[in-house]
């Protein structure tokens, strides 16, 4: 009987990829980092001629040595949070896919770089690649630039296998529960009077320019979460929290959506509103003592977690006379959302 031939099934390789982080806190390793990060030009959206002589020249050299010293707060026995999270997610999520898939992970700016996990698969010769960006809600400055800088990388490959995205993960069941499961956890230790959702700031104009002909007004459009806004940013977040809420028992009047991180004292234009900044000092005035806050737009801890959300937000609160905030940890290596990294790859 004549031998079966050998097939050419390959394995499927998967890219998970992160913002970025410096290679060390010290203010050199932050200022490469913050250049390649604030001149891409999906960040910030302004001519070249523009965007680099003013970030490169004015702002990246007053902000380094800042950014600098809150790295070096962050920066633990492992090194950089964001990345030995994301080494260990990759780690298990191949364990968990098993020997029919290839796990690679990269970083948006700096190391590891997407162009070395990239290569990584296709050294591999996988038969096709899955990129997952670590943005549960799509922006053009974070899940776009992803998509852009591979992209930008296969065009110069000969051959160039199938490539697919998942662009967002606002409704996956997996992610909402882990969070859920996380958020239930220090319910369980404290009683809490509200829920602030803290998502990362973007510039009003991102969302506008993103607009389905015109669907996005800034305002109630975002109450329903559907397919003339399923990749605006702010209608991804407030349909985030809604979905926490509900999974964690929530009425609308015991929560709070709010937007961190903005840049608005240098862009002059504004950032999503309400500021979680602004919107915690006024909750003390009305009562409300004891908050819960959760970043969702990161599945990993970060200097925007632990350092902004965990430690500023939570000085700022008490010093407007609020008694106890608890950021909730991020979803990091929980064995929850590693086993939903694994379901939305295998679905996909």
């Amino acid at each position: 009987m004549p031998a079966s031939p050998a097939s050419t099934k390959g394995r499927t390789g998967v890219l998970l990829v992160n913002l970025g982080t410096p290679d060390s806190p010290s203010t050199s390793d932050v200022r490469r980092y913050l250049n390649e990060f604030l001149t891409d030009a999906r960040v910030i959206d302004m001519p070249a001629a523009v965007r680099y002589p003013l970030f490169r020249g004015i702002v990246v050299p007053l902000r380094a040595p800042k950014s600098a010293k809150i790295y070096q707060q962050l920066w633990d026995e492992r090194g950089s949070p964001l990345l030995y999270h994301g080494l260990d997610l990759q780690k298990l999520v191949q364990e968990k896919l098993g020997k029919d898939y290839l796990v690679a992970f990269g970083m948006r700016y700096q190391n590891p770089s997407i162009e070395s996990a990239l290569q990584e698969l296709r050294d591999a010769a996988v038969d096709r690649i899955i990129v997952l960006p670590l943005f549960p809600q799509y922006a053009a400055a974070s899940t776009g630039s992803v998509q852009e800088k591979v992209m930008d990388i296969v065009k110069d490959w000969w051959v160039v296998p199938s490539i697919s995205f998942i662009s967002t993960f606002v409704e996956d069941p997996g992610f909402i529960g882990t969070f859920a499961t996380l958020g239930k956890a220090e319910m369980a230790k404290h009683d809490y009077d509200h829920v602030v959702f803290s998502y990362h700031g973007i510039p009003e104009r991102h969302v506008l320019k993103g607009s389905h002909k015109g669907y996005c007004k800034l305002g109630n459009c975002c109450n329903s979460y559907n397919k003339n806004n399923r990749y605006c940013y702010r209608a991804q977040c407030f349909e985030t929290s809604r979905q926490l809420a509900a999974a964690l028992g929530l009425g609308p009047e015991q929560y709070t959506t709010t937007f961190q991180s903005r840049l608005q004292s240098r862009l002059r234009d504004p950032w999503l509103q309400p500021y979680t900044d602004e919107v915690l000092k006024t909750l003390p005035g009305k009562g409300i003592k004891n908050v819960l806050a959760f970043s969702p737009a990161f599945v990993a801890d970060c200097l925007e977690t632990t350092i902004e959300v965990g430690e500023e937000f939570k000085e700022m609160f008490e010093q407007a006379g609020g008694g106890h905030w608890q950021l909730v940890p991020s979803l990091n290596s929980h064995p929850q959302w590693v086993q939903a990294v694994a379901d939305m790859i295998r679905r996909n």
